[in-house]
């Protein structure tokens, strides 16, 4: 089971009864999210086998119809979703080769467990693109390939398009994530410079029958969008790529290589990303096993069989960190204060993903971005608590999760000498926690369904 490291800390922490009480209620209602989207389990819980017969989510897979079974797949929660199979399947199995980040513990019989970097891609997810890429291709009309995606699933299978480094992909990736793009138009880009994502995979595989099994990160479950969408048609387009780069001034500044293709694909000098009318897909099933909405109503669940009366805002959370947090804030607030739109004691639950622009020089996340931007507007109240924490346990370039805030958040920082607003037009959410203690520390967590806030109203 996963847990929350430094949760006990975290707890007293809080200088009030009420506060003490509402942060154990919001650091284990984050835990029950987590654990229950624990990829293992979930593949295991949907995926059956009898009689040679696969079945999941309605689809049924005759095995005595293929000569051999390939798995292949990429993303933070890979290496889990390709133990669960191989529990499943066994021996079934013929060959597999799957890339999951560096540091990553899972163990498996069959299936070759490649490590590479992420979120910056490296030789090593080249590498293993390739690899991924040579298995699909030797795949027949009678073969069956298990794709197995997950968020992280860009990054950890980098395969650059015509004369494009790695260095260069590298580059045009950091820019997009620190200029607070979202994650549907950062994949946009890379689908467009990428010999595997938008749709290449499949592409590669035909005429192998394919079913390709996803733990959704993306806000909405678009498909052709998580892991930027290896192995579904792609609606975007080399001009929308453009856009994109365009739009946060980036074009001027990309290296010649990624804008050359580019230019050359809107002028239709190279081929297009497949589409939905491709041949490919026609024998591609897509199955979403986990995600945002599954760890939220989990969390919702827990916080209801504690006494809590409870609500999900929503699962699809998106927008600037810093405005989220001072809306969820507002919402505990009118909560404690007029019992709308749930009465107290109330659990909330939001999920979904914020977006940071970065102006300043510090260090931190999203989650922790949202705590931070919450604590002014909980300034002084008693008995509500924010936590806000990434499910796959890693918040930004950071080793922290997340983090957590009350109404005496600011008090105690005062105390020590700082400023949240000053730490905040930094973007130095991290280094704000650290000093406090009220970082949230969970290390990786092998699953990835986006964030998750906590509020919870004593």
């Amino acid at each position: 089971m996963i847990g929350i490291v430094n949760k006990d800390q975290l707890v007293m922490n809080g200088e009030t009864a009420l506060n003490r009480e509402a942060r154990a209620l919001a650091l284990t209602s984050i835990e029950s999210a987590v654990n229950s989207v624990d990829p293992k389990r979930l593949l295991e819980s949907r995926l059956s086998l009898k009689n040679s017969v696969i079945h999941i989510n309605g689809y049924s897979f005759d095995l005595r119809q293929f000569k051999r079974i390939y798995v292949i797949g990429a993303g933070k929660a890979s290496g889990s979703m390709a133990e669960g199979v191989e529990h499943v399947l066994g021996r079934r199995i013929t060959d597999g080769f799957v890339t999951v980040p560096y540091a990553n513990k899972n163990r498996t019989d069959i299936i070759e467990l490649h490590q590479a970097s992420h979120p910056i891609p490296d030789e090593a997810g080249v590498n293993g693109a390739r690899c991924m890429l040579e298995m699909a291709a030797q795949a027949r009309q009678d073969d069956l390939i298990i794709c197995l995606i997950s968020g992280g699933g860009s990054s950890l299978m980098p395969l650059p398009r015509d004369d494009i480094q790695i260095a260069e992909k590298k580059e045009i990736t950091q820019a997009l994530l620190k200029c607070g793009a979202r994650i549907d138009e950062i994949n946009t880009v890379r689908k467009h410079i990428s010999d595997i994502k938008g749709g290449w995979l499949a592409k590669k595989a035909h005429p192998a029958t394919i079913l390709n099994l996803v733990l959704s990160d993306v806000v909405g479950d678009r498909l052709e969008f998580i892991a930027s969408g290896p192995t579904v048609p792609d609606p975007t387009t080399f001009t929308d790529a453009i856009m994109v780069l365009k739009k946060y001034d980036l074009w001027d500044d990309v290296p010649k290589s990624i804008r050359k293709v580019l230019s050359d694909g809107e002028k239709h000098l190279i081929s297009e990303t497949p589409k939905a009318n491709d041949e490919a897909f026609k024998k591609a099933y897509n199955v979403v096993i986990g995600n945002n909405a599954t760890a939220s109503l989990a969390a919702c669940r827990h916080l209801n069989s504690v006494g809590l009366n409870t609500i999900l805002l929503t699962s699809t959370l998106e927008g600037e960190a810093r405005c989220v947090g001072t809306m969820l804030a507002s919402i505990a607030c009118e909560v404690s204060s007029s019992g709308n739109p749930v009465r107290k004691p109330a659990g909330i639950v939001a999920g979904g993903e914020t977006t940071v622009t970065v102006t300043g020089k510090g260090s931190g996340g999203r989650n922790q971005e949202v705590a931070l931007a919450a604590a002014s507007r909980l300034d002084s109240m008693d008995g509500i608590v924010l936590a806000s924490a990434s499910t796959d346990g890693v918040d930004g370039p950071t080793d922290a999760a997340g983090a957590i805030v009350d109404g005496k958040t600011l008090a105690r920082a005062k105390k020590m000498g700082l400023t949240a607003q000053e730490y905040l037009a930094e973007n130095d959410s991290y280094n704000f926690f650290s000093e406090i203690g009220d970082l949230v520390l969970m290390g990786p967590t092998g699953t990835n369904v986006n964030d998750i806030s906590m509020i919870v109203v004593r």
